[in-house]
């Protein structure tokens, strides 16, 4: 059964769109069939994966698509990376006009769920979704598709701050529109050995006990060298981020 994780945070700069494609890239290592969706206007995971605009439709098409009761063509939507050979449907800047058109739509908060029930969609076992940092219709259909939420954090004291809107956002959804989503887990990003990181790590630690991932991933320059290189960590034998994201694959497999 396939199943799809919603990569959020309301915060940007904590590891997002990096966490997707590594969790995704480090799966696939792990014999998994995977898709990865930009779900964010600002299309950072299309972009880290080589994608050029083209003819071709991108998510924003096929919200579009549902809606208005066209044909929704998923398969025409994916492409493959070339240097990851990771399927995945890009995004654009048009996917910011989705808070408009989802407006007047019906059933708005479940326009992704019903994209991903598609055939196409349950030949994979994992889809990842990588979030816009915002708590709008497009994260509410992205937790209401979604069966699991991972949520990267940033070890720094102001990441916390918003931990608390994704967690009330969480139990709403999961209260009154998508009863199966369950918190998959609370990664640790930019981890680093000042008494600023450690202090945040407690206090995840404490607060939500064994849903905070056993691996972290450390702070690091490797992260923006491979969006500029277009290549995952995982693909980089070297990368000590790499190892430490094939880690959190094999620690979300165990939990799964």
């Amino acid at each position: 059964m396939t199943k799809i994780i919603a990569v959020a945070n309301q915060k940007g700069g904590v590891g997002k769109t990096t966490t997707a494609i590594n969790v995704g890239a480090a799966l696939m290592k792990e014999g998994k069939k995977v898709l990865l969706i930009d779900f964010d206007p600002q299309g950072n995971l299309s972009a880290c994966l080589g994608y050029v605009p083209d003819d071709r439709p991108t998510i924003s098409d096929l919200m579009s698509n549902e809606v208005n009761g066209d044909p929704c063509v998923m398969t025409e939507a994916i492409r493959t990376s070339e240097n990851e050979n990771i399927d995945y449907i890009p995004s654009t800047l048009t996917l910011s006009a989705a808070e408009f058109f989802l407006v007047t739509a019906f059933s708005r908060e479940t326009v992704l769920r019903r994209i991903l029930t598609k055939e196409v969609a349950k030949s994979y076992d994992y889809i990842i979704v990588d979030c816009l940092p915002s708590l709008g219709i497009l994260f509410v259909n992205a937790l209401s598709a979604a069966d699991r939420l991972l949520i990267p954090v940033q070890a720094q004291k102001l990441a916390l701050d918003g931990m608390q809107l994704v967690m009330n956002a969480y139990h709403q959804i999961k209260a009154n529109i998508n009863p199966k989503l369950e918190l998959e887990g609370i990664l640790i990003t930019m981890a680093d050995r000042t008494n600023m990181s450690k202090a945040v790590e407690k206090t995840l630690r404490d607060t939500y006990g064994d849903k905070v991932f056993e691996s972290h991933i450390s702070k690091s320059v490797q992260a923006s060298n491979s969006s500029y290189i277009q290549k995952s960590l995982v693909s980089i034998s070297s990368s000590k981020l790499g190892r430490q994201y094939e880690d959190v694959a094999k620690e979300l497999l165990e939990r799964c």
